[in-house]
């Protein structure tokens, strides 16, 4: 792995372990929203989460976005819904003082706003399957992205007042009419936990998942951490996250996997070492019930 995947792959890791915080949109006085375009990095960008909505458009930049427990790439002209209080992070993989500009367009909304609108305008009742969705985020692709990112600009481009507000409602219009093979899931089920005795045995499960997924991970080690029993600890840890422990394990070590598969030259053998498998054989089968290809296949499919 060279130097650059290194330290973007420890900075996406790292990001996962902190605990997100509340960040505070603030409110425009002659607004109903908020749009605006920042540099990257941004100076108050960071592991957070908030109530509003967030539509985040690439315009310059490539890195890894972390959504939840999923860390991806990310690229010019993606777009994607953030639901509320689900916590995020964009990581670019410029130089280490390198600031580029204009590269994030992002209009930020609140549910009180757009639930006001649909109470005032029944037809806007189209948006709830959308915002619904986005609790896991949404990743838009083809077309929907195309059209949306022309969409959300001309946001930008518009006269404040009466004219922004019809352009964010034809936005919204436009993502939700989009087919369903075109707007993508990001997280897969599990959204880190925000805060309370729940949240903090998580976190530190979670710590001690990522600190170990080359060495080993048990659950009667993790059990152990909590000075609970195993069962105890798994019941607690399924109602706290949304899935087992054995689930969680799996879950992090594949998405690792598929980030050193598209960013190394390392065999898969190697890679699936590297993430906790010590068994080749069970590593594919587990690849490939996760993501309906092989190891061999999500690497060919990512540089293609």
């Amino acid at each position: 792995m060279n130097a650059t995947a290194t330290a973007l792959e420890s900075r996406a890791v790292g990001t996962l372990r902190r605990r997100a915080v509340r960040e505070v949109i603030a409110g425009d006085p002659v607004a109903s929203f908020r749009f605006y375009v920042h540099e990257d990095p941004h100076p108050f960008a960071g592991w957070h989460f908030h109530p509003e909505y967030e539509l985040h458009l690439i315009l310059r930049s490539s890195g890894r976005y972390v959504l939840g427990d999923v860390v991806d790439a990310y690229h010019p002209g993606q777009l994607v819904l953030v639901g509320p209080n689900l916590p995020h992070h964009w990581i670019a993989d410029h130089g280490e003082n390198e600031v580029l500009d204009d590269t994030h367009a992002v209009l930020h909304f609140s549910d009180t706003w757009i639930r006001g609108c649909q109470a005032a305008m029944p037809e806007l009742r189209t948006l709830d399957s959308l915002l619904s969705r986005s609790a896991h985020g949404i990743e838009f692709q083809g077309d929907t992205a195309a059209r949306g990112a022309t969409a959300l600009l001309a946001v930008r481009d518009a006269d404040p007042g009466m004219e922004r507000v019809v352009r964010v409602l034809d936005m919204l219009r436009i993502l939700a009419a989009g087919p369903a093979g075109e707007q993508k899931p990001v997280v897969r089920g599990w959204l880190p936990p925000l805060g309370g005795a729940d949240s903090e045995l998580i976190s530190r499960a979670i710590d001690y998942i990522l600190d170990n997924l080359t060495s080993g991970v048990s659950l009667h080690e993790a059990a152990r951490r909590a000075a609970m029993s195993e069962s105890a600890f798994s019941r607690y840890f399924k109602a706290g996250s949304g899935q087992t422990f054995t689930d969680m394990v799996r879950q992090l070590r594949l998405t690792q996997a598929c980030r050193l598969l598209e960013r190394t030259d390392d065999t898969v053998a190697a890679i699936a070492g590297a993430v906790g498998y010590s068994n080749l054989s069970n590593f594919n089968r587990q690849f490939l019930q996760a993501y309906g290809v092989t190891p061999r296949q999500h690497r060919a499919s990512a540089r293609a």
